[in-house]
């Protein structure tokens, strides 16, 4: 149970170190006592906040206050919350959950075979910035902008997946100690249904095998979920991420 409890904390602690990496750059990382969030101008991404101290009607007014000043689409992650008060909280101040997804671990067991007509490209230039940009919007209806890629490739991995040279998908990795946290594995709707993401988690999973690190963790749509499940990952948790509902 220790362990479980370490490996969950590692998973957030993945995620959150990457909203803070990619946010760096623009000076856009803030931290009060009770609540952390980023936000950057112009982009739809991450715009997260998120809580570092007990969900309380105190903590959440102050949410309020701080969201009120904030673009409409910035959200407020909690994970692990099974408190009913705690939830109730949430809905009578008028948040209402975005979307949902699965925090899960793996712990790498040795190396899949993989398609020799497919592979993973790390972004280094401007031009495949663009690329990958463009993928992600297609994949998954908002954007990271290009900019947003560049000034940010030497802290984060950015992976764009070619099948026979053409770009079929994308891929961040971002690493933590020794877990390797693999994050917007996206398709676009035209190429789905094909095995690439499936593929794209063989050949990450191959990778984390090769750099030693000891755990694989992600958030996982209910989309793709059953896919993580068949390659072996275990859930640990699950997040929400709420908006505040604004007044008619």
């Amino acid at each position: 149970m220790k362990e479980t409890n370490k490996l969950k904390k590692a998973n957030i602690e993945n995620l959150i170190s990457l909203w803070k990496t990619v946010s760096m750059p623009f000076d856009s990382y803030y931290k009060t006592s009770e609540f952390e969030y980023c936000e950057i101008n112009g982009s739809e991404w991450p715009n997260k906040l998120w809580l570092n101290q007990e969900l309380t009607q105190e903590t959440i007014n102050l949410v309020k206050i701080k969201l009120a000043t904030l673009p409409t689409n910035m959200s407020l992650a909690i994970w692990g919350i099974n408190n009913k008060n705690a939830l109730k909280i949430l809905e009578q101040n008028g948040f209402k959950v975005k979307f949902e997804q699965v925090g899960m671990a793996l712990k790498p067991a040795g190396l899949f075979a993989t398609k020799k007509d497919l592979s993973i490209e790390l972004v280094t230039t401007n031009f495949n910035a663009k690329i990958w940009s463009d993928l992600f919007k297609k994949s998954f209806g908002y954007t990271i902008s290009s900019e947003t890629v560049i000034k940010t490739v030497d802290t984060i991995d950015y992976y764009i997946a070619y099948h026979n040279n053409k770009p079929i998908g994308t891929a961040i990795i971002h690493k933590t100690e020794n877990v390797m946290g693999v994050h917007s594995v996206g398709i676009p709707p035209e190429m789905r249904r094909r095995g690439y993401a499936e593929q794209i988690m063989k050949l990450l999973i191959n990778l984390s095998n090769e750099s030693g690190n000891k755990f694989i963790t992600l958030q996982a749509s209910d989309m793709g979920k059953n896919l993580y499940l068949k390659l072996g990952f275990e859930e640990q948790f699950m997040m929400k991420n709420y908006v505040l509902q604004q007044p008619i």
